[in-house]
């Protein structure tokens, strides 16, 4: 009897040591979650696979994954996989994290023309899961010419001064004082948080801040559109590097052709309770242009 009691422990802590092997075993498989090299280095991938026509180059979750250009549902190798694009310096990664979002600012040239390319990428597993994409063309002809994408926008990078960053639902909240100044026609009274120096670049070209080419270069001096049914939602929260992305419909103020509307991705550099420096490309779009994906963060 004690044999058998002691053969039917032993078989117990060998079984235990079976399931505790299997779980550290099984431990990577349920945990592969994209770090920022990881998320950043799937955004290259993605501009790569573009710039080549090849989207059979990008890792995908699944076979079919949701694509959207222009906030329409498409298809992979097709609509701007067509174009002849050449890959430029410009580009902006707003990398989270924290929800498994690599986003981006990228310019191409097709010929003469620029090409402003919005990318929000959703990871699951290290792979795609799902593709969001704004697209802006800007030819030779265009009203405003793309000066500043030739480097960096100022500020975008500069790291955050230490002790001054912000929690990811401050950073969203004080990047929403935007939308809302917008909403009301007033940055004042929307009590949007501007640092001195404000800088705001709009499909390459500077509209608020030094160089901004006009007599009112502060977003406070400027006259603020009244845009009342503006939406935004998330789309992504670089904590880290203290931006935060949004999509945008400003939505109808009967100034962008009839029936249209801007709609775009912005980024803001947040830190410190203030907005530093903010940057957008946006192509006019149907005034009922929706999302269609849902937004990171609930809205306040």
């Amino acid at each position: 009897m004690v044999l058998l009691r002691q053969w039917a422990s032993a078989k117990l802590v060998a079984s235990l040591a079976c399931l505790a092997l299997f779980a550290l075993s099984a431990a990577p498989a349920s945990a592969q979650t994209c770090d920022r090299a990881c998320l950043t280095g799937l955004v290259t991938t993605y501009i790569d696979a573009l710039a080549a026509r090849d989207p059979s180059r990008l890792p995908l979750a699944a076979p079919q994954v949701k694509y959207t250009e222009d906030s329409k549902a498409a298809k992979l190798g097709e609509g701007v996989w067509k174009l002849a694009l050449t890959k430029t310096n410009f580009r902006h990664d707003y990398i989270d994290t924290t929800k498994q979002v690599a986003a981006a600012h990228v310019a191409f040239m097709e010929g003469q023309n620029h090409i402003l390319y919005s990318l929000v990428l959703y990871v699951k597993d290290r792979k795609i899961a799902g593709i969001e994409t704004l697209m802006q063309r800007l030819t030779p002809g265009s009203r405003f010419r793309p000066t500043e994408l030739g480097g960096p926008i100022r500020g975008m990078n500069d790291p955050v001064p230490a002790g001054k960053k912000m929690s990811r639902a401050d950073m969203i909240r004080t990047a929403l004082t935007y939308t809302e100044g917008l909403r009301i026609g007033s940055f004042i009274d929307a009590k949007t948080p501007f640092a001195d120096g404000i800088y705001r670049v709009e499909n390459g070209v500077v509209t608020a801040g030094p160089g901004c080419g006009r007599a009112d270069c502060g977003l406070y001096e400027q006259n603020i559109m009244l845009h009342p049914s503006i939406i935004a939602s998330v789309a992504a929260v670089d904590e880290e590097a203290g931006t935060v992305m949004l999509w945008m419909n400003f939505g109808y103020t009967d100034s962008y052709g009839p029936g249209n509307s801007l709609v775009t991705f912005e980024a803001f550099k947040v830190w410190g309770g203030q907005i530093h420096s903010i940057l957008a490309f946006f192509p006019t779009l149907p005034l009922a242009t929706a999302r269609f994906w849902p937004s990171l963060d609930p809205l306040p």
